[in-house]
C-alpha cells in the first residue's frame, strides 16, 4: 500500500502532477484511487472528467474523487459544534456569527484525510495519489494530527473527570449547557481515527510526499523551506518534481534570458536535493488536459521509472531535544572532522563534509537558536542549536 501526497506552491502544475502520476499508477496495474484534499477542487478540469465526493471510475484500475470538505466536517465534528453552539448561544452569539466561530482553519481538510485513512484501511486500492492543498496549508494540515493527539492524550482525560464531578452542581446553579459523556465520546473517536492519520503520514514505507516546483527563484525558496518543514514534522519526500522546464529546442532570441535564469535555479535545485530524486518536466506547448494527454505527460515524466516502486525517501534531518538544546542529525557520508565545515547565515544552515554540501532553509524553532557546536560521528553530522541568550 502507498500513500503519495502531492503539493506545491499554488500554481505550479500539482494538481496535473497528480492525475498524470495516477494514470501512470492505474496504467501499470495498481488498483489506484487519486483524490483531492484541496478545498479548490481542480481534478475533475485536469482529467476533463465528472468527478464527485464518492470515488467514480475514470479508466481501468483508476478512480477519482474530490472530498466535499464540508460533509466530512459535519460527520466528525457534528455532535461538537451542536455543544459549542449552545454555549455559544447561551453566550449571546447565535446564527452564523456561532457557525463561523466554530470552523477552525485546516479542519474541513484535516477531516478530509480521514477519508483518506478509510481508503486505506478498505484495501480497495493498491495507491492513493492525494492531490493536496498548497503548500502553506499543507503544512498546516499535515502538523494538526500532531498538535490534536497532544490535546487529546493529555487536556481531554482532566476535561473528562473534572466535568464527570462538577457537573451536578454546576447544573444546579448555572444553565450553561453541559457537555454530555456522549460528547466526549463523540471526542474519542476523533481522536482514534487522527491517531491513524498520524500513524499513516508517519510511516514513510506508507507514505510519501512529492514536491511541484517550477524552476523560479520564489517558488524553488518556498519547496526549499517546505521540505525542511516536512522533515521536522517527520514525513518523507520522495521526489522533487521541476515542472515547466523551457525546452532546448526553443531558441527564440526572446527566451535567450529565460533559459539563463532557469539554468541558475536548475542547479539551485540540484544542490538543495541532492538525496531525492530529482524529476523534470518541460513546458508543453498546449494545455495537458484529459486522459491522452495526462498519458503522454505521464510517460514524459517517469520514463521507464515505475511511478510507486521507483522511488523512495529518507529524512534530510531528525531533530531532538537534549536538555535545553536541539540537536539536528544529518546523514553525511564518511568525511574526517578537517573537512567539516557548518555555516549559519541568516535563516539558512551551510553544511560542508567533504565534496558533501548541503544548504537548509532552517525552521521557525532553530531560526531562534545559535549554533553552538558540530560533532561528525561515523556518516551522522550533529549540529546543536542552543538558546539565543540575547533574545532570551
Amino acid at each position: 500500500m502507498r500513500v503519495l501526497l502531492v503539493t506545491g506552491k499554488g500554481g505550479v502544475g500539482k494538481t496535473t502532477v497528480s492525475a498524470a502520476t495516477a494514470l501512470a499508477s492505474a496504467d501499470a496495474g495498481y488498483r489506484t484511487l487519486v483524490t483531492s484534499t484541496d478545498p479548490a477542487h481542480s481534478l475533475a478540469d485536469a482529467f476533463d472528467f465528472t468527478l464527485g465526493d464518492t470515488p467514480s471510475d475514470i479508466v481501468a484500475n483508476l478512480a477519482g474523487q474530490q472530498i466535499d470538505g464540508q460533509r466530512q466536517l459535519t460527520k466528525h465534528w457534528g455532535q461538537i459544534n451542536d455543544q459549542l453552539k449552545a454555549v455559544f448561544n447561551w453566550g449571546g452569539v447565535t446564527g452564523i456569527e456561532a457557525e463561523e466561530f466554530l470552523v477552525f482553519p485546516g479542519m474541513d481538510e484535516l477531516f478530509s484525510l480521514l477519508e483518506v485513512n478509510d481508503h486505506v484501511r478498505s484495501g480497495l486500492y493498491d495507491v492513493i495519489v492525494v492531490d493536496c492543498a498548497p503548500t502553506a496549508e499543507t503544512l498546516r494540515l499535515l502538523s494538526l494530527p500532531e498538535v490534536l493527539s497532544w490535546y487529546f492524550e493529555r487536556v481531554m482525560p482532566t476535561e473528562r473527570r473534572l466535568m464527570r464531578a462538577a457537573r451536578p452542581v454546576l447544573e444546579r446553579v448555572t444553565k450553561l449547557p453541559m457537555p454530555s459523556e456522549a460528547l466526549f465520546e463523540a471526542a474519542d473517536n476523533i481522536f482514534a481515527n487522527i491517531e491513524s492519520v498520524r500513524a499513516l503520514l508517519g510511516d514513510s514505507s506508507v507514505t510519501t510526499a512529492r514536491l511541484v516546483i517550477n524552476p523560479e527563484k520564489m517558488v524553488v525558496n518556498e519547496a526549499r523551506r517546505t521540505y525542511s518543514y516536512l522533515s521536522l514534522f517527520g514525513y518523507a519526500v520522495d521526489a522533487v518534481i521541476v515542472n515547466r522546464v523551457l525546452p532546448d529546442t526553443i531558441d527564440d532570441p526572446y527566451f535567450k534570458e529565460w533559459h539563463k535564469v532557469q539554468a541558475r535555479h536548475l542547479a539551485t535545485i540540484d544542490e538543495s536535493f541532492p538525496d531525492t530524486q530529482r524529476l523534470r518536466l518541460r513546458l508543453f506547448g498546449e494545455e495537458m488536459v484529459g486522459i491522452e494527454k495526462l498519458r503522454v505527460l505521464g510517460a514524459e515524466l517517469f520514463g521507464d521509472l515505475d511511478p510507486v516502486a521507483s522511488f523512495e525517501s529518507r529524512p534530510p534531518f531528525v531533530v531532538s531535544e537534549e536538555g535545553t538544546d536541539v540537536v539536528m542529525t544529518l546523514t553525511v557520508g564518511y568525511a574526517d572532522e578537517g573537512e567539516l565545515d557548518v555555516l549559519r547565515h541568516g535563516d539558512e544552515l551551510y553544511v560542508t563534509v567533504g565534496p558533501y554540501r548541503r544548504s537548509f532553509i532552517l525552521p521557525d524553532s532553530l531560526r531562534r537558536r545559535v549554533v553552538s557546536g558540530a560533532k561528525l560521528s561515523g556518516v551522522e553530522l550533529k549540529v546543536r542549536f542552543s538558546p539565543d541568550q540575547g533574545t532570551a
